[in-house]
């Protein structure tokens, strides 16, 4: 019988400390753009801190929740539901950006793709629970299992957002992963995948570009390795200790949307390779804490959702990382708890309210 015992006080205390972090880096990357943009310097802030008040009210709500609450089918398929119609519904709205990825409700928007992490996380504990040892029956147990992802995937690549896709992708391996799925259908499904990704890197244009700026930047170095190369240079820029907060220069209209997908440029300029790596570790210790409460709980539902909430935070910083320090194309992904963007704070802080409920139960 399991027992309720004291929160993962570490793993709380890494979060708070992300996310006030993560306030003070969109204030600093964000305040001369939105001086420049809206008359106001506080404006990225007012909105990050707004969401963040929201993120930590649902957090500490869930981490009150009995996570097994969340096992129902009524819930999980309600969830998988408005998920889906969510995700279709962005076409029939406008544009932002050129891309259909936004519902906007009066003065709040939200993007559904941040939806589908949670949703695919909570199906497949629910779904693979009682079927870990059948978890290598392809037709009755893998398929099901990865179906909700390759829907939201095909809706996801189709807003167009890759990024976002591929970290559903990877999310769903770590969780098949932990559920005992064999090397040979990773393979397989590696295999079917490698398909529609190369196409959709090969046929589609500015996708390519930014390939070929992966491979050599300076190729194009005032067009698509623009970006590549004014991230490194703010990397490099901050040496040992830094810049100074708010002293950072490439963040000054050089840096694309600084205060989102290329913060963690931001960080390394102004508070040097000791700033970086003191990030880097708060995400490791983050993961750690989070892959131990899975150990340590007999709880297959359990297990199944802390390993795809820990895997959801930890890939989407790897690839942000990465991507800043030119390690992978450039894409879009916001650095979890530091990067400016409401839906995605929400979400990421509401899964953690999820994940501290787990810590609470022992067996």
């Amino acid at each position: 019988m399991a027992k309720r015992v004291s929160v993962d006080r570490l793993l709380f205390a890494v979060t708070m400390v992300m996310v006030f972090a993560g306030l003070v880096m969109v204030y600093s990357a964000s305040a001369i753009v939105a001086k420049e943009r809206f008359g106001t310097e506080f404006e990225f802030l007012r909105k990050q801190a707004f969401y963040a008040v929201i993120g930590l009210v649902a957090m500490f709500l869930l981490m009150r929740l009995d996570y097994r609450k969340l096992n129902r089918p009524a819930l999980v398929f309600t969830i998988l539901g408005v998920t889906s119609m969510c995700l279709l519904a962005v076409f029939f709205l406008d544009r932002s950006h050129n891309t259909h990825r936004w519902i906007k409700l009066g003065f709040i928007s939200f993007q559904p793709s941040e939806l589908a992490k949670p949703a695919i996380i909570l199906f497949m504990a629910h779904f693979l629970e009682r079927r870990l040892r059948a978890v290598t029956d392809f037709r009755h147990t893998l398929l099901p299992a990865v179906g909700p992802t390759a829907v939201f995937c095909a809706l996801i690549v189709s807003q167009p957002d890759l990024g976002t896709a591929m970290t559903c992708v990877f999310i769903t391996a770590a969780i098949l992963y932990i559920s005992g799925m064999q090397g040979k259908y990773f393979a397989l499904f590696g295999a079917f995948l490698s398909v529609p990704l190369t196409y959709l890197l090969v046929h589609t244009a500015w996708r390519w570009k930014r390939l070929v700026a992966f491979v050599d930047p300076f190729a194009d170095a005032q067009g698509s390795g623009f970006h590549i190369i004014q991230s490194l240079i703010a990397v490099g820029t901050g040496n040992f200790t830094g810049l100074g907060l708010m002293e950072g220069k490439q963040k000054l209209f050089y840096l694309p949307e600084p205060q989102t997908d290329f913060i963690f440029a931001v960080v390394a300029e102004e508070l040097g390779l000791v700033g970086a790596v003191c990030f880097v570790a708060a995400f490791a210790f983050f993961c750690f804490r989070g892959l131990r409460a899975a150990w340590n709980t007999h709880d297959n539902f359990a297990r199944l959702l802390a390993v795809g909430i820990t895997s959801m935070i930890g890939i989407q910083a790897f690839f942000n990382i990465s991507v800043v320090l030119a390690l992978l194309p450039t894409k879009g992904i916001p650095l979890p708890f530091i990067s400016y963007g409401g839906s995605s704070l929400v979400v990421m802080l509401a899964s953690v309210g999820v994940l501290l409920n787990i810590t609470q139960q022992t067996d």
